[in-house]
């Protein structure tokens, strides 16, 4: 069965709208995902030392940091260099995201479809760049 591939993955979303967060968190959770929800970075990477998330679905635009300014943070980190990454925001594209030297694992778009969410985040855990 398809799904069993994935019970257990541990998702942490970074995400500041609320409305946001939870509907992510109610879908990955109704796929059979373990998901850990943050609406600020500033606890972030101590959070992901101590979980080792399977997958981080960020925000670029968070309150209190830059969602591609905290890519360069995690993959700065040896021990955590390997998580991929998914962001998502609604101001920037898939052009304009590049910041530093380090990209993402995959980009969408908000508004983003359910189904172009729950196919990246497949994707992304099997080793697909996006």
């Amino acid at each position: 069965m398809a799904k069993s591939s994935k019970i257990y993955k541990n998702i942490l979303v970074v995400e500041d709208n609320h409305a946001i967060l939870d509907v992510i968190t109610l879908i990955l959770q109704s796929e059979a995902y373990k998901v850990t929800g943050l609406n600020k970075s500033i606890n972030m990477m101590t959070h992901i030392q101590q979980s080792r998330p399977d997958l981080v679905i960020m925000d670029i635009m968070l309150p209190d940091g830059d969602g591609r300014e905290l890519l360069t943070q995690l993959r700065s980190d040896a021990s955590t260099a390997e998580i991929p990454v998914l962001m998502i925001s609604a101001r920037y594209t898939e052009s304009n995201i590049q910041h530093g030297a380090f990209k993402p694992n995959g980009f969408l778009a908000k508004p983003f479809d359910i189904d172009d969410l729950l196919d990246r985040i497949e994707g992304i855990l099997a080793g697909k760049v996006y």
